[in-house]
């Protein structure tokens, strides 16, 4: 498995992650969006990820197979540009396509946002997931992420069902 941090979405690229977004959707995984997702609605995400990226508030991690081969998972890290909170970072939209799941796909890919916060000086992580079935709590308590609450009908999974979410947070090292 390969992963890249790209400094910006070629067309081919966009297309791919478009097709990872609606699967993962379709499929059940608690994204922001509805299902059936629309190809336009994803494209459109993906339009603006890309404009974040080259304002330097976002990186992203695309995992492939091989190189250039398809998109099969990726993850996302929103840095925060106010002075007072420069220190910690948001973990967004870790997702894998659904026939690659339970290989140690979001693990490796927490651990690229991981590495990457680190460097940029970023000392906390936070994120949420749902609590409903789209979510991924177990993985995050298993990388050592704290639970610190939720928030009950705070969005609807993909099926419509409101669901709570789970608000997690990680203290990073400091680099040496």
């Amino acid at each position: 498995m390969i992963i890249e941090t790209p400094s910006e979405l070629a067309p081919a690229d966009l297309d791919g992650l478009a097709s990872l977004l609606t699967e993962c959707v379709d499929g059940g995984a608690s994204m922001g969006f509805l299902a059936p997702l629309a190809a336009p609605e994803a494209a459109a995400f993906w339009q603006e990820i890309g404009g974040d990226m080259r304002d330097g508030h976002r990186i992203l991690f695309v995992a492939r197979e091989t190189a250039g081969g398809e998109i099969v998972g990726s993850a996302q890290l929103s840095l925060k540009t106010r002075p007072n909170g420069r220190h910690r970072a948001e973990v967004q939209k870790v997702m894998v396509r659904p026939s690659q799941r339970r290989r140690g796909l979001a693990t490796r890919l927490m651990a690229e946002v991981e590495a990457a916060a680190s460097e940029r000086g970023v000392r906390l992580l936070v994120l949420d997931t749902s609590e409903g079935p789209g979510g991924a709590r177990a993985l995050y308590e298993t990388l050592g992420y704290v639970y610190a609450g939720g928030i009950p009908d705070w969005a609807l999974d993909p099926d419509g069902t409101p669901a709570q979410n789970a608000i997690f947070y990680k203290k990073l090292a400091p680099l040496r």
